[in-house]
């Protein structure tokens, strides 16, 4: 049993870059995480007091898209946009979702560009104090709210990924970055603390079912 009392900080074997074909099966692998235990019940919950007729969302992080494009299927918003890094994992999003190529710490967008930012499982992908430095520039482009979906670092979300993502998983790299996404989240004093740290101090941080926090920080939002 790994010591989950401290965040880790390894580097996941997605993110240092791996062959086109296993990077396939792992996005894939991601879509059923998101299917299944994505939060995604919670997610709609939290963006859909600012997803009104015309808004327009971005999600950063987006890997295939498949989050955006399933929050598109649900609100009366235009087509939202999907940003990663990698041009592999943007070429697999779906036609709803306009993906482009682009890097978080040089966001291609001006301030206030979208109603809604989101971040689902990409937040811990960051160490340290450039965690309140991705958020502090999220929060730059959204007119009304960020929105994180990530993980919540405990024992039990561990011990059933060890035990199942062998089972249900394609890839190898989806096992290995699965439980160490685990590893690597947040609690949720930690994950405040990330807000306060980005100036940031009044957004709410809420465990959801199963093991995942959402995070809502909006202008002129109330304290938590």
């Amino acid at each position: 049993m790994p010591d989950l009392r401290r965040r880790a900080t390894e580097p996941e074997l997605l993110d240092e870059g791996v062959g086109e074909e296993e990077t396939r099966k792992s996005l894939r692998d991601l879509q059923r995480v998101n299917r299944w235990l994505g939060g995604r019940r919670a997610l709609r919950r939290a963006v859909e007091p600012f997803l009104g007729p015309g808004a327009l969302l971005l999600d950063v992080g987006c890997g295939s898209a498949d989050q955006p494009a399933w929050l598109f299927g649900r609100f009366p918003m235009r087509p939202p946009v999907g940003l990663d890094r990698k041009w592999l994992h943007v070429r697999q999003a779906p036609p709803s979702v306009r993906a482009v190529v682009g890097d978080v710490r040089a966001l291609p967008f001006p301030p206030l560009s979208f109603d809604v930012v989101t971040v689902s499982l990409f937040l811990h992908h960051f160490d340290g104090d450039e965690v309140a430095a991705v958020l502090r520039s999220l929060f730059a482009l959204a007119r009304r709210a960020l929105v994180v979906n990530d993980l919540h670092r405990a024992q039990v979300p561990w011990l059933f990924a060890r035990a199942v993502f062998p089972l249900v998983f394609e890839s190898a790299v989806s096992v290995a970055d699965g439980l160490l996404s685990i590893r690597r989240s947040f609690r949720p004093d930690e994950l405040r603390e990330a807000f306060r740290a980005a100036g940031l101090p009044t957004a709410r941080v809420r465990r959801s079912f199963p093991y995942r926090l959402i995070a809502v920080a909006e202008r002129n939002g109330r304290p938590s």
